[in-house]
């Protein structure tokens, strides 16, 4: 270890005026990639808005330059620019050379602003700091002013150039190459016209009345907006191109809290689409990661649907967060005189009194329309509970999905007798009716690469059932277990722990019956499975025939005996016909049925293999729900039937 390496207090450095901001730019802004680049520009927007917020400006234009600068204008005050009391500099070149110099520190006591998002007064003053040339023009009590910087320094001092009768202030700059660069691959950024119309937009809409306008020079695009009433920021957020089917919502009003004042802006409808969004802005900023205002929506939007749901007999069960913000597309802005955020690039919120202010406001707009308007209130809930279901069944999938080998939990599913092989495509599992027969398969299997699994009865119609009835099955949930690759919507191929998967059931009606069920189970729940090829029918011999002590020959059907006999006499020959699978020994079930040099198989597929769904009505009329049209079908074809006695 070295010790006589020299330091003392020459090693400690005062980092002064902007330097901070300069050598540790991502503290301030985020980061210095394509977001931190945008920020910048977001920074000085926020303050016109702050402006708007006041009351003291109704315009603002943002223009890109050909030469990649960027210009910002509004119509407001104007910068102060008499001298500072404490400095001895204009007070607009304080703002803009002085971390930690505003108008916004003193909301509660009658400062420059009663509302703003830019409370730490760095924004405008850092976007100087990264900024290689920075310029300054104000309108303000008749007359024009004017100051430039480069390299976040003042050229000269803030000097008049006329009388104006306008008022407001521009700001125009240019960010420095030395500070942003692409986080990946480290070439030059630019401001992206998508981006920043974005932004604009909601921005636009969170002010409804303010006037805003958007020139991008290097490609002669203009934009204005114009927004009258928040609702219309939907549009913007929302994720979705359908028709809403529920609203909009809305409301903007004020809520007196012990800390103040607090202005509460929120609206929302219901798209079909499943995912959902929820926009949430504070004094204008765009609060990414949500906040007390966000929850407070949340929580009040859960509370109205239960409560109203429970009241009126529509729920019997509460629905959850995840229910009720099924194709939800929201926003939530509110406006407070001391806002919290957490760092400076302002992603949540933190003030305490904007959860209940929030929450009041949407627990009120959303009762007062669902008494007025009962029907509607109905439809809605009963949509939430639809999704509560759903996803009650996908729950239950993705249980049967996360089961591991069953060999590490230390037991088996079922009656599971596993193979040896560990590649599925080189194993094989038999489904196999009874337990009687399942045990001959077990002794009669090669298990090294066969796997028996024996079913208890008949397995459930999930062509009524549905999916939420059929994955609480415990039959089916075994076979899923076994199978390693759960059922929809969590199905998942590759986690199949076997490549052929054979229905082996009695030669009988019970047994046809037993495997119609089976190939019913996977149409539904595992379509991939049949559309891959894996899903195999095992042919047994119905009937057993012998001469003397020969060896035995094997009979699949009524067909194939008539055509034995129909050269021989009957009389010389022992003919036994089999019960069922368990009638057989492991010796002669691995002959007929198992042995892959013997056996009779009949794989299973689809008439398109492409789409599972064409074979859909074929499903329906023989295992659905309807009565007459299977009744029918089987009338019409009584003729051709051979009854099984």
């Amino acid at each position: 270890m070295t010790l006589n390496q020299t330091y003392d207090a020459s090693k400690i450095k005062i980092l002064r005026g902007l330097d901070a901001v300069q050598k540790r730019p991502g503290m301030y802004i985020g980061d210095t990639g394509i977001n931190g680049y945008h920020h910048c520009l977001a920074e000085i927007v926020d303050n016109f808005i702050d402006e708007h917020m006041g009351g003291f400006c109704d315009a603002g234009i943002v223009t890109i330059h050909k030469d990649g600068s960027c210009s910002v204008e509004d119509n407001g005050r104007g910068i102060p620019v008499d001298i500072h009391p404490e400095e001895g500099i204009s007070a607009a070149t304080v703002v803009m050379t002085t971390l930690h110099a505003g108008g916004k520190f003193e909301n509660e006591t009658g400062g420059a602003y009663k509302s703003a998002g830019g409370l730490h007064g760095v924004g405008a003053s850092v976007v100087n700091a990264l900024s290689s040339s920075f310029e300054m023009f104000i309108n303000r009590d008749g007359h024009s002013y004017y100051q430039a910087f480069v390299d976040s320094k003042p050229v000269e001092a803030l000097k008049e150039t006329g009388i104006s009768s306008k008022h407001g202030t521009t700001i125009k700059f240019k960010l420095s190459d030395k500070y942003f660069k692409d986080d990946e691959t480290e070439a030059l950024i630019e401001f992206d016209q998508a981006t920043i119309e974005k932004s604009l937009s909601m921005r636009a809409y969170l002010n409804p009345g303010l006037k805003l306008q958007f020139i991008d020079e290097r490609s002669d695009f203009e934009k204005r907006w114009c927004a009258k009433e928040f609702a219309e920021i939907l549009d913007i957020v929302s994720p979705h191109n359908s028709a809403a089917v529920f609203g909009p919502l809305s409301s903007t009003t004020t809520i007196t809290t012990k800390h103040g004042d607090v202005g509460v802006m929120v609206a929302f409808r219901i798209h079909a689409e499943r995912p959902s969004f929820i926009g949430s802005f504070a004094n204008n900023i765009i609060t990414r990661d949500g906040g007390t205002h966000d929850t407070g929506f949340r929580t009040a939007l859960l509370r109205a649907f239960n409560t109203y749901g429970i009241n009126a007999g529509i729920l019997k069960e509460s629905l959850t967060a995840e229910d009720v913000r099924e194709g939800l597309v929201a926003a939530v802005s509110i406006r407070v005189t001391d806002p919290k955020f957490v760092g400076q690039t302002k992603d949540k919120l933190t003030n305490t009194e904007c959860n209940g202010a929030v929450a009041q406001a949407t627990y009120q707009m959303i009762s007062k329309f669902f008494e007025e308007n009962p029907k509607e209130a109905k439809n809605i809930i009963l949509r939430a509970m639809m999704a509560a279901k759903a996803r009650s069944a996908a729950e239950k999938a993705r249980e049967l999905v996360d089961r591991k080998n069953p060999l590490s939990l230390g037991g088996l599913p079922g009656k599971l007798a596993d193979c040896q092989e560990s590649d599925p495509a080189k194993s094989e599992i038999y489904l196999v009716e009874g337990d009687s027969a399942g045990g001959s398969a077990k002794q009669g299997r090669d298990r090294k690469f066969q796997a028996i699994l024996p079913l208890k009865g008949k397995p459930m119609n999930t062509q009524k059932g549905g999916i939420e009835v059929a994955a609480g099955s415990e039959e089916i949930r075994i076979i899923a277990s076994a199978l390693g690759c759960g059922i929809i919507p969590a199905f998942s191929l590759e986690k199949l722990r076997y490549h052929r998967i054979f229905i082996m059931a009695d030669a009988d009606v019970d047994g046809s019956h037993i495997t119609t069920l089976l190939l019913t189970m996977f149409h539904k729940m595992m379509p991939e499975l049949i559309q891959g090829g894996h899903i195999f029918i095992a042919m047994p011999p119905l009937y057993k025939v012998n001469k003397g002590k020969g060896e035995n020959i094997w009979i699949h059907n009524d067909d194939e005996l008539a055509i034995f006999f129909s050269d021989k006499d009957r009389s010389q020959y022992d003919v036994a016909r089999f019960k069922g699978l368990g009638e057989m020994n492991p010796t002669q079930l691995w002959d007929t049925t198992m042995n892959p040099a013997t056996r009779r198989l009949m794989q299973v597929n689809y008439s398109d293999a492409s789409n599972p769904e064409t074979d859909e009505p074929v499903f329906e009329l023989l295992m659905g729900e309807e009565v007459a049209p299977r009744r029918a079908f089987i009338e019409e074809r009584a003729g051709y039937a051979t009854l099984d006695i």
